[in-house]
């Protein structure tokens, strides 16, 4: 029933802290807008140039694509298109852990499907009479193979990159070589815990007794894979590594965000509370003060 208890609230506290970030993220002064051109949601200016560059811009109606946006997000989320357009021999490793955890989290998906398919009496296997059977048996057995592979390749690769590479290893701080061998021992202790059966035919059933609230018997290895599992899904969204929370942020409200400031707009509103704003601490910077104490 531990384990059980430890599958439960460390999903819960994944879900719960990532929404918990998103709303923080949301609450943000406004950013020192970039505006970096071309701006996919201008509808006419993807590939270059401005609605601001029209003449008498304010008076004309302004077109904005959110479909054009969303693509172009979904390129850097799914892809990494940054990265692959500008250190192609880094992403081929960043990408392979990327796809691999794609791969696993798809896995999990067709693990509790397979699950809930099987409670309701269909048989999920390679001889299942069952068509429906079938599919989720064998996707199930090519996503669980290919994300293990993937990304553990990827996590331990990246691992060894930093630590031989010169000019990452300046950049590579102690918690990012702690995040990548946390992902890259959990991902061993999987091997170990469902390696000896590529059916996941165990994994399946100790799904099934997840979602129906049962207990279930254990070994060592798979008691020690889920205790990293629910170590790693709690930590992720504390960590750096809740960078999947911030890409829309990164692109929509800051990248991307060039709404015309006019007399009036929210927009106005927001420039005018970002200004009040003054750090708490100090910088060096002479122009940049820190906000004075109350006096008592």
């Amino acid at each position: 029933m531990l384990l059980s208890l430890v599958a439960y609230l460390s999903i819960l506290l994944f879900v719960g802290l990532s929404i918990y970030k998103a709303c923080q993220l949301a609450k943000l002064p406004m950013h020192g807008r970039m505006d970096l051109y071309p701006v996919p949601k201008e509808k006419g200016y993807e590939h270059g140039g401005s609605y601001y560059e029209e003449v008498s811009w304010w008076s004309k109606p302004r077109e904005v694509s959110h479909i054009t946006e969303i693509v172009e997000m979904l390129k850097e989320i799914l892809f990494i298109k940054k990265l692959f357009e500008n250190q192609r021999p880094f992403w081929w490793l960043s990408y392979a852990l990327h796809l691999g955890i794609y791969f696993l989290m798809a896995w999990t998906i067709l693990l509790v499907v397979g699950a809930i398919s099987v409670l309701d009496g269909v048989l999920v296997a390679a001889n299942s009479q069952s068509i429906w059977g079938l599919i989720i048996y064998y996707l199930t057995f090519v996503t669980g193979i290919l994300g293990l592979i993937l990304a553990t390749l990827g996590s331990g690769l990246l691992i060894v990159r930093r630590l031989f590479d010169n000019t990452l290893k300046k950049y590579t701080t102690p918690q990012e070589y702690f995040n990548l061998s946390l992902i890259f021992v959990t991902l061993i202790t999987g091997i170990l815990a469902w390696g000896t059966d590529p059916s996941f035919q165990t994994a399946r059933e100790m799904t099934a007794k997840l979602v129906t609230f049962t207990s279930f018997p254990a070994d060592s290895l798979v008691t020690l894979n889920v205790i990293l599992v629910g170590i790693m899904l709690t930590y992720i969204p504390i960590s750096k590594m809740s960078h999947y929370v911030g890409k829309y942020f990164t692109f929509h409200t800051v990248l991307w965000d060039n709404s015309p400031n006019l007399k009036g707009s929210a927009i106005e509103q927001k420039v005018k509370q970002a200004t009040s704003y003054r750090p708490a601490t100090s910088w060096s910077a002479p122009h940049i003060k820190a906000a004075s104490k109350p006096k008592e």
